[in-house]
């Protein structure tokens, strides 16, 4: 195929633009263009940006820059996309721009700079964030992940209206998608030969919530759009399926069974933000840290093999060593298993902007880096006490010396792996990526496990 036909795509941010990215190149795809990474010759790159915080902002800036000075013609999409005027001030050259998968802004940029001889069908004109049928054909999409896991986004947008935060303004409010729509598209993910559903929304504790759980038809059967409905048809569904960005809720106390049981893995990723009152309230948060720490031990009591990974902020306006040190000593009490730390950013339209007292970015910095020492001791704790334990791994890469993969407590980018040291006999089994194997840990690290195969498949024996 000619490189005239050619469509370089950069997808930045959250799995959850991810998802969105995916969307916009099946569609790419379906109208005639061949798609191909960001650093490939092509005369025009679509860039999905992301616009959370400032660092975000500024890498998504500067890849568009730099994709003008490679003499590119650049089409926009993703949240800083809903900031058009501006982002057009900023860089004149660009056209065209839309926001989180914005399908007919990108296709029309891209037909322009890249006619093609054929009109684009009807569907493919649409904008996947108000066509009815946006999720039709999710399930077929062109994924950008390895083949053995997906992302699953089971809603859009986002209700709360925390201070520090201008999702709501970027992505709107909350949208459930109807179980049966979700469903539908994980069996087809599966039939492809997704072994590990990585299920996402802005607030996955909220699903339903929107449409008064509304109940649709999935196999002759009439369900209601609720988490626990969702995760437990899900569990059906696919080998792993794993949960990320869930409020700390009581609705969540109905997910933890079926991870004792074993019908959804063990992990939750709960984004807590702080510990402090004081600091929480600021953030307009929905939930009390004392509340969070006795649902944590309530949860290891129900499933001891619980992993938890959570995020926080230091720095916000106003916030004291007090607050960082009971910050701190919530760390030492949760013994969470990972943790990501984020310094306190002013993203232009978050309301916390208007509060007194900002922190200076040294001592940001420095709060952070107290939140990672104490966390780090916690975290390599946690990984000790698996060693000895023989763990189911999914396979993500293999060579002829080891594989590496990651247990039920890693999800991929964002926690560890298992590295897993391969024999000469074990070479002959023919392991491949996407293959589960049963490993004996045999130590760790800070952030790593290191172990021997000991079977293979889905249980030992």
């Amino acid at each position: 195929m000619a490189d005239s036909n050619r469509v370089s795509f950069i997808s930045l941010g959250c799995p959850k633009a991810l998802v969105d990215s995916e969307l916009v190149v099946t569609q790419l795809e379906g109208a005639g263009y061949e798609i191909v990474p960001g650093d490939e010759p092509a005369e025009v790159v679509v860039v999905n940006t992301c616009g959370f915080i400032d660092a975000a902002r500024d890498e998504s800036f500067e890849t568009i820059q730099q994709c003008l000075d490679d003499a590119k013609k650049v089409v926009v999409t993703g949240c800083l996309g809903t900031e058009a005027a501006p982002l057009k001030q900023r860089f004149p050259q660009v056209e065209f721009v839309g926001g989180p998968a914005d399908v007919a802004t990108v296709l029309a940029g891209v037909q322009h700079y890249v006619p093609q001889a054929d009109p684009l069908p009807e569907l493919q004109v649409k904008s996947l964030q108000t066509s009815d049928d946006m999720w039709a054909h999710a399930g077929q999409r062109l994924r950008l992940t390895p083949e053995h896991y997906a992302y699953l986004k089971i809603s859009e947008g986002c209700n709360h209206k925390c201070s520090f935060c201008i999702i709501p303004q970027m992505r709107g409010k909350l949208r459930s998608r109807p179980i049966n729509s979700v469903l539908a598209e994980a069996q087809a993910l599966v039939e492809q030969g997704v072994q590990e559903l990585l299920v996402v929304a802005q607030d996955l504790s909220a699903y339903g919530v929107d449409i008064k759980y509304a109940q649709s038809n999935w196999n002759q059967r009439m369900l209601e759009a609720r988490l626990d409905t969702l995760c437990q048809e899900l569990g059906d569904i696919a080998p792993w399926v794993r949960l990320h960005y869930v409020y700390p809720y009581p609705s969540v106390d109905h997910l933890i069974p079926l991870m004792a049981e074993g019908k959804i893995l063990p992990y939750l990723d709960v984004p807590l933000q702080h510990a402090s009152p004081r600091v929480l309230k600021a953030m307009r948060r929905p939930a009390a840290a004392e509340k969070a720490l006795q649902r944590i031990k309530t949860w290891r009591q129900i499933c001891p093999e619980l992993c938890i990974r959570s995020t926080f902020i230091v720095g916000f306006p106003g916030e004291t060593d007090e607050d960082v040190g009971m910050l701190l000593d919530f760390l030492e009490e949760a013994q969470l298993d990972r943790v990501g730390c984020f310094t306190y950013s002013p993203v232009e339209g978050a309301r916390a902007n208007a509060l007194a007292d900002h922190v200076d970015q040294a001592e940001q910095l420095d709060r952070a880096e107290r939140v990672y020492e104490t966390q780090a001791t916690i975290s390599a704790g946690r990984l000790q006490s698996r060693v000895g334990k023989k763990l189911r791994v999914l396979v993500d890469s293999v060579d002829t010396h080891q594989l590496v993969g990651r247990s039920q407590y890693d999800a991929p980018d964002i926690d560890g792996q298992v590295f897993v040291e391969l024999s000469q006999a074990d070479v002959g089994m023919g392991v491949k990526e996407g293959d589960f194997v049963w490993a004996e840990i045999t130590h760790s690290d800070d952030h790593d496990l290191y172990g021997e195969i000991v079977g293979q498949g889905v249980s030992l024996g």
